[in-house]
């Protein structure tokens, strides 16, 4: 599963990119976390906007106090777009989304010492991650990202990896009835992916609320 993308893009250079109406006086936060605030690209009245929501649906797991915060669902497997849980947002064209991204991260090393291996696109320096978003009580409008089986040549990073679309599937994603959508749901060759491997540690401090940037 993917738990950490980065997105460096400036917003107007995304909104030129995806041909999305950008909001004014917004500064995104590049590393994006569970649960925390991202960007996507969505069709609004028929048109794309930039919106950001919150990374994760909400879900409370058996068990848990009603006090307790939700956990976020972050990622969605292929295998599941088409359980109850999933398929009302999958198979609605208007909620799905793009995730715009620079690089994913995903944690190697052993236990208590892993570090960040951060995953490019060597043709796309801002690409799209096909998404899933909707509204919620808890944390007002949230999306996720669509997981597939990772490229043979990730497995010894992880085996999962986010579905990468190609720029001319853009808008199948966003529009599409299900069954052509479904199509697009695919591995990206590992021959156009560039590996980071980095000394960050992969727990680091993330961002407090008070750090983490709104719309205006």
């Amino acid at each position: 599963m993917c738990n950490l993308y980065t997105n460096k893009t400036a917003v107007q250079e995304m909104a030129d990119l995806f041909k999305a109406q950008a909001p004014r006086g917004f500064n995104a936060p590049a590393d994006v976390y569970p649960g925390y605030p991202g960007l996507v690209v969505r069709e609004d009245d028929g048109a794309r906007a930039i919106d950001q929501m919150t990374w994760g649906f909400p879900v409370r797991l058996k068990g848990m106090k009603p006090t307790s915060k939700p956990k976020p669902v972050n990622n969605a497997r292929d295998d599941k777009l088409l359980t109850p849980f999933w398929k009302h947002w999958f198979t609605a064209p208007a909620h799905r989304c793009l995730i715009p991204f620079t690089a994913f991260a995903e944690a190697e090393g052993p236990k208590g010492r892993m570090t960040r291996t951060w995953i490019s696109v060597a043709d796309q320096p801002t690409a799209a991650w096909a998404g899933l978003w909707r509204p919620t009580d808890e944390w007002g409008d949230a999306y996720t990202g669509v997981m597939v089986d990772a490229t043979e040549e990730l497995f010894d990073i992880h085996d999962r990896m986010p579905v990468i679309l190609h720029p001319d599937e853009h808008e199948a994603w966003l529009r599409a009835p299900a069954e052509e959508a479904i199509t697009l749901v695919r591995k990206y060759p590992a021959s156009r992916l560039v590996v980071d491997r980095t000394a960050e540690p992969w727990f680091k401090a993330k961002p407090s609320a008070s750090d983490t940037p709104s719309l205006l």
